[in-house]
């Protein structure tokens, strides 16, 4: 995990999905953390597995660990950080004191027919305090700003506004009840979601990369891609596929893999600002990749109820199709260029990098067997991490110790601090919505403004995440959309999961879209580029992200259909999006003006247009550009100027 120290006792955090800044831990506090990480890793495999609890108490001890360790390793104050240490000791410990209320004295709470008392109460103010001040810590203060907008307008605020909007509010008591105590709140739902599948597949990550498997996938794709035009570039959108799948964050994906295929990509001619923008626009791909997606998968099956095997088996030829439209602007520029093949001394075999690494397929193949055979994800998780441990003894290369899998049990529970501290404290928002019945209100109104459109319901939906994602995370910036804009999609006819897949793409945008794209900032440091033309660059690579997003709507792609019309759906899509690619590049066999660019560019609209008269008639064109390209083409090399 790349980061930046400096010199007052912080570092620089690239591995999650914000700039956030963490304490350099030594001594006693770097032990304490580690075993912490260690023992959380554990209560969340025995409590997965064989252990018996009730869900708020898990959720709430996942709190209790998660901030623990957040107050320690993000100090109160970035400029103080060593002078804060003592206080954040104490509310770190304080957090984990409010989970154990909790544990211990809900039982007491039911006998006394759910009538608080008032340490009932005060420990629920305590805990939403803690809540708010770690989340400004780990990811700024929009997200704890805007749940205190929920918690004020629940309590009262309402009350001001009138129409659609007006709600007269609920007591403090009540309030701190249903965010501490009740299902909807901080230990509801979204808590559920982060101390099962998230924590897991987090944890799960973090065996596969102690392991040596990062540097195993980066060796696979350039001994796969190497020998092709642009070959670097190519393995970066291989690579990132795979490693974004399993990271769960854009940035983290970026650094790890970036630092490796960036320079690579500049050495063999690409500019810097591309460069960047093709690691950019790849590792935001990573989240949408199967089996895992980050946490997205788990989240949206969590919420929707839609199994999570259907999920990321429809997710897959989408996903397949947003790399292979990254890899045509990547074909297409690297032609343009003129540049060659990288050279055969810095191509690994492919026969000697599997017999380097086979066995890291075996766990990836334990976690798609135990999803298909009908297993939970998380029994799934605990399995691919069993087998990741196993699999790595059967080479000595890759063995794994003991003081590696302790590594890997404290690495995974250090990772999943920021992870659960956004969907923690995204109950807040969620419960305030369900409670004053928002989500409605708010479908309500996209509908109004609309006019019953579902082209402008998604164009609205597309700018609702963009402008979130200048604030939030990816995860926090889809949980909100999909409680507040799903229900309209709905409305006009759009089935339960493209809702939620649209809603869950549009909001991976913010990590390519200036002004405020992280993932192709953080790719611009290693560039060496300009952050906003590489985000610019970024944004026009990332095409795919903003089109495919259609097809779940208006056609049967997500096998909502037969799948004679899911295949014609794909192949259409794709070349429409190659035809997209020609648009932007302006090349295609040979440099091209605008006539022929405008040509490609009202063919990629045939193409992608829901209409198979449309689709036929855009195959035609297709074809006829190539022909006529390639003889252009070869007259041109006939007859140099």
């Amino acid at each position: 995990m790349a980061t930046e120290i400096r010199a007052d006792g912080v570092k620089k955090d690239l591995g999650g999905e914000t700039l956030a800044v963490k304490r350099e831990l030594s001594g006693f506090t770097s032990s304490f953390i580690y075993w912490v990480g260690v023992i959380c890793s554990l209560f969340h495999i025995w409590v997965n597995t064989v252990g018996v609890m009730p869900e708020i108490q898990r959720n709430a001890l996942h709190y209790g660990f998660v901030l623990l360790m957040g107050f320690i390793m993000f100090p109160m104050l970035r400029k103080h950080a060593r002078a804060t240490l003592p206080l954040d000791w104490a509310l770190g410990l304080l957090s984990f004191g409010v989970a154990l209320y909790l544990v211990l004295f809900e039982d007491a709470l039911h006998a006394r027919n759910e009538v608080p008392l008032l340490i009932d109460l005060v420990a629920a103010g305590v805990a939403i305090v803690l809540m708010l001040e770690i989340t400004r810590r780990t990811t700024g203060l929009l997200i704890p700003v805007l749940a205190m907008i929920f918690l004020g307008y629940g309590l009262g605020g309402g009350q001001y506004l009138e129409g659609l909007w007006h709600f007269p509010g609920v007591t403090v008591p009540r309030m701190l009840y249903r965010m501490y105590f009740a299902p909807d709140g901080i230990f509801g739902t979204i808590a559920t979601i982060s101390s099962t599948f998230v924590f897991l597949f987090v944890l799960f990550a973090a065996f596969l990369l102690k392991s040596g498997a990062g540097e195993f996938i980066i060796r696979l794709a350039l001994s796969l891609m190497g020998h092709s035009v642009g070959g670097p570039a190519k393995m970066a959108v291989f690579a990132s596929g795979i490693m974004g799948s399993v990271s769960g964050s854009a940035v983290a994906n970026t650094v790890g893999t970036g630092s490796i295929t960036i320079p690579m990509m500049k050495r063999i001619g690409f500019s810097p600002r591309f460069a960047g923008g093709v690691e950019a626009a790849a590792s935001t791909g990573g989240q949408l990749m199967p089996p895992i997606m980050g946490a997205g998968a788990f989240i949206m099956s969590q919420w929707t109820q839609i199994s999570y095997l259907k999920i990321v088996g429809v997710a897959f030829i989408p996903a397949l199709m947003y790399f292979l439209s990254v890899a045509f602007f990547i074909h297409l520029r690297a032609r343009k260029r003129g540049l060659k093949p990288m050279a055969e001394a810095d191509i690994p075999r492919l026969r000697e990098v599997l017999k380097e690494g086979w066995n890291f397929f075996i766990p990836i193949a334990a976690l798609i067997g135990l999803l298909m055979y009908g297993f939970t994800p998380t029994f799934a998780a605990c399995g691919g991490i069993a087998a990741i441990v196993v699999a790595s003894w059967l080479n000595p290369r890759t063995r794994m110790g003991g003081k590696d899998i302790l590594d890997a049990l404290s690495s995974g529970g250090r990772n999943m601090v920021t992870t659960g501290v956004i969907l923690l404290c995204s109950g807040i928002v969620i419960g305030v919505v369900l409670m004053v019945g928002m989500g409605i209100k708010f479908s309500m109104l996209i509908t109004e403004i609309s006019g019953g459109s579902l082209i402008l319901t998604i164009v609205l939906v597309a700018l609702a995440s963009l402008i979130l994602g200048m604030g939030l995370p990816v995860t926090a910036s889809y949980i909100v959309l999909a409680v507040l804009a799903a229900p309209a999609m709905q409305m006009l006819g759009v089935s339960l999961l493209a809702a939620h897949m649209l809603i869950f793409w549009y909001s991976q945008d913010a990590n390519v879209t200036p002004p405020v794209c992280l993932a192709a900032y953080s790719a611009a440091g290693i560039a060496g580029s300009g952050p906003l033309e590489t985000g610019i660059e970024s944004w026009k690579l990332a095409k795919g992200l903003y089109l495919i997003p259609l097809l779940f709507c208006y056609t049967p792609i997500l096998f909502e259909g037969p799948l004679w019309q899911v295949a014609e759906a794909a192949l259409t899509g794709t070349a429409g999006l190659f035809c997209f690619a020609v648009f932007f590049e302006g090349f295609c066999h040979r440099l091209l003006n605008w006539g022929w660019r405008l040509a490609y560019f009202g063919c990629a609209v045939l193409l992608l247009w829901p209409e198979m008269a449309t689709h036929g008639l855009g195959v035609v064109l297709l074809l006829a550009f190539t022909v006529v390209g390639r003889a252009a083409a070869k007259k041109m090399e006939a007859h140099p100027a």
